[in-house]
């Protein structure tokens, strides 16, 4: 959870306690507790209004869904397996021809009709 150890974890309790006393420490925790609680459900009832403003085709909209580093990586990805697809179609093609490397000092082969 954010990257915070249980002796980090520890220590920010602690100063806590020192800083605002174990009598408001309660009233702190659950006024914390409310307002996540109303992020939560801001977040929500903002996913759900995008939604019924978009249309049905939309229904299964996530918010972070329009998150750009996901959109990316979704397409990068799309395009990785079709490019997978691709090579093992060429490979399953090509099993014919046995492929050899080139002695040193051996010529590539050149294929007139292809440039």
């Amino acid at each position: 959870m954010f990257g915070i150890g249980f002796g980090e974890l520890a220590l920010i309790a602690f100063l806590a306690v020192l800083v605002f006393g174990p009598d408001k420490l309660p009233d702190l925790a659950r006024q914390a507790g409310r307002l996540v609680r109303d992020l939560r459900k801001f977040a929500n009832n903002a996913r759900d209004e995008l939604r019924s403003e978009l249309g049905p085709e939309y229904a299964d909209l996530e918010l972070s869904d329009l998150d750009p580093r996901a959109i990316v990586r979704k397409h990068i990805a799309e395009a990785m397996a079709e490019l997978e697809e691709l090579d093992d179609t060429i490979r399953s093609d090509d099993d014919s021809a046995p492929v050899r490397p080139l002695e040193p000092g051996e010529r590539p082969p050149y294929d007139l009709d292809a440039t």
